[in-house]
């Protein structure tokens, strides 16, 4: 199924060739809400396929799809609201200084974007997800790298999104489907691609990321790399609350066999009783979790020879052994360590490096200073979270300062929760300091259509030859910001 160079120039510039007909944004809504329509029709199929090539189970499968779902019609609300568009109008005024001509300003398309699926979610980060909706509701057309873990599944979804595009009289070539590595890079390379979305590994990701940089003409690539999410405890915190810390911490690390871009990878939780009693839960809960299968052999490999290589370290303990777990499964576990040992470069920064699976590193620290030095030396992450006691939580304490100190570090932070659960909602931000991503931009939520846009200001532009966006009699009745005034 290895797409060649022709074949991945033959998907593009079809998609390049359907970009014309997803202009009408009434047509592209209507198209966006058909896909989910389809892809809840076929979701017994789907399923069955999906569970066939991943273990992940129906339940978990199920669920995932219907997110899926629901993040296309969610995107065809926002086509047809148009606030995304950012029409911005200012008549002429000669008595400012400069003097203001007429200025009309709103965001278009880009063009092919490339979408490279990942791995751990076979619905809502592959053919349909997020970066495939959020392209083609600003207008994109889009040609998707299938990930090698999920052929078959990603070959039925687009044909049910092909299916939907030619109800409404959209070519099927905007959504093109290409598989294999070198079928990656060619992508990234053809100059009709303009711009990126990609979920996975540091190492893929940046080399891809560098190739969109490379380009004669470089593009946007918006990456989500890898993120170690960590978590600190208060000794409050671990005080008030160790026992449901500890059983909280066990069932989100272990969620999908710990498989999540948002799975706590390091937990900073302070010495003395009160922590002995957390990690106590913690060994409880995680000693009651049943082995799991990884979504392929070469990420159970690295698994098991990356939790060995942690476990050699001096002074790593393994109060519940993570490993192999059978001849394909894994059994989740944890390490602790002492803080201090994180807190300055050398052998354990290994420890501050994601590990994909159902292990966490626990970091006993003796004191705020100690925690804080550790935080100190973190790249940036998806996620930070920080559990927090009562008195904390209504503003005593450390409590307003722990915030301004995790904000730094992630696109998300969290308190007294846990990270892994990514709402689709308008307000929701997955992304961060690099690498957890490449850019500023979110993967998840409404905002996440800007990073396939970008702006153009026509300026003293006949009338007649405006767009309808921009006209002054607003005939699409847009949201627009008009001579200074919000309209809505």
């Amino acid at each position: 199924m290895e797409a060649t160079a022709q074949e991945v120039d033959a998907a593009v510039r079809a998609a390049h060739a359907a970009r014309d007909a997803l202009t009408d944004r009434t047509v592209r809504a209507a198209f966006l809400r058909s896909a989910a329509a389809g892809l809840d029709a076929a979701k017994d199929g789907l399923v069955e396929t999906a569970d066939a090539e991943t273990a992940l189970g129906p339940a978990r499968l199920t669920g995932e799809l219907a997110r899926t779902c629901y993040q296309l019609r969610a995107f065809a609300d926002i086509v047809d609201e148009g606030a995304f568009l950012d029409v911005i109008i200012n008549h002429p005024d000669d008595t400012a200084t400069p003097p203001v001509p007429d200025l009309r300003r709103y965001k278009v398309p880009l063009g092919v974007v490339a979408v490279y699926s990942a791995s751990n979610f076979p619905f809502a980060f592959s053919v349909a997800g997020g970066d495939t909706a959020s392209a083609l509701a600003a207008g994109c057309p889009v040609v998707v790298k299938a990930h090698p873990d999920h052929p078959a599944l990603s070959e039925l979804v687009a044909k049910v999104l092909r299916r939907a595009a030619a109800e409404h009289g959209i070519p099927e070539g905007v959504v093109g489907l290409v598989h294999g590595f070198e079928a990656g890079v060619e992508l990234i390379k053809h100059p009709l691609v303009a711009a990126a979305g990609f979920t996975g590994s540091v190492r893929g990701g940046r080399a891809l990321f560098d190739a969109a940089a490379a380009r004669p003409v470089p593009i946007p690539f918006h990456g989500e790399l890898g993120s170690l999410n960590p978590v600190l405890v208060t000794e409050a915190a671990a005080a008030e609350r160790a026992e449901e810390i500890g059983g909280g911490l066990a069932g989100s690390m272990t969620l999908g066999v710990g498989q999540f871009c948002v799975k706590p990878g390091l937990v900073l939780v302070p010495s003395g009783a009160s922590g002995d009693r957390l990690v106590k839960s913690l060994t409880d809960a995680v000693s009651d979790t049943d082995a799991g299968v990884l979504l392929d052999h070469r990420m159970r490999d690295n698994f098991v020879a990356g939790v060995a290589e942690r476990a050699e370290l001096p002074d790593v303990e393994s109060p519940v052994t993570p490993g192999a777990g059978g001849e394909h499964a894994v059994s989740a576990g944890f390490l602790t360590v002492p803080a201090e040992k994180l807190a300055e470069e050398g052998a354990y920064d290994l420890l501050l490096e994601e590990c994909f699976g159902p292990v966490t590193v626990v970091a006993r620290y003796a004191d705020e200073a100690e925690a804080t030095a550790v935080l100190s030396r973190l790249p940036g992450n998806l996620t930070a979270t920080v559990q927090v006691s009562s008195d904390e939580a209504a503003g005593r304490g450390r409590g307003p300062e722990l915030l301004a100190e995790l904000t730094p570090l992630a696109g998300r932070v969290l308190v007294n929760g846990w990270p892994t659960g990514v709402a689709v909602a308008p307000a929701q931000h997955h992304g961060g300091p690099y690498p957890a991503t490449t850019s500023t931009s979110t993967s998840v939520g409404g905002t996440a259509i800007e990073r396939w846009l970008r702006p153009v200001v026509y300026q003293n532009a006949p009338e007649a030859l405006l767009p309808d966006e921009l006209r002054d009699d607003n005939p699409l009745g847009l949201p627009r910001r008009f001579n200074g005034v919000l309209e809505r």
